[in-house]
């Protein structure tokens, strides 16, 4: 069985060591100690606690039938006369938009600024994610 400490779970999830641990604290999120007395997290049991984190209901949602919305921050905007490429930092993830400049000016996207990353595709990579 797949287990996870807390830092690891808190890297998957995306928020901080100090939110998993009040999770689990509260009783939110299920967590074992092992023989040493660190806390780990059934790989089960956090992919069902980040389903439900996913399941609460996203303001866009209804709008769209795209589901993998991430929700981030402009870093970067290279623009040319036609097409402009914009950075979003969504948590750990690094998502990049080739759109024309037009749409850019429209919304009045600039560095710094909230945007979420709308992603429809009919074709998904998975990899492995065994790095450890």
């Amino acid at each position: 069985m797949t287990t996870y400490r807390i830092g690891e779970a808190a890297e998957l999830l995306g928020v901080s060591v100090d939110t998993v641990r009040r999770w689990v604290d509260a009783g939110r999120l299920p967590a074992d100690r092992d023989d040493h007395g660190h806390r780990h997290v059934a790989g089960a049991a956090l992919a069902a606690f980040a389903r439900s984190m996913a399941d609460e209901p996203d303001p866009g949602t209804g709008r769209s039938s795209a589901r993998n919305r991430l929700r981030g921050i402009v870093t970067a905007i290279t623009r040319d006369s036609v097409m402009a490429q914009v950075d979003i930092q969504a948590g750990p993830f690094r998502v990049v938009s080739l759109m024309s400049r037009e749409a850019v000016d429209e919304m009045a996207l600039e560095v710094g600024s909230t945007a979420v990353a709308v992603i429809k595709s009919t074709t998904v990579v998975v990899e492995r994610g065994d790095d450890r």
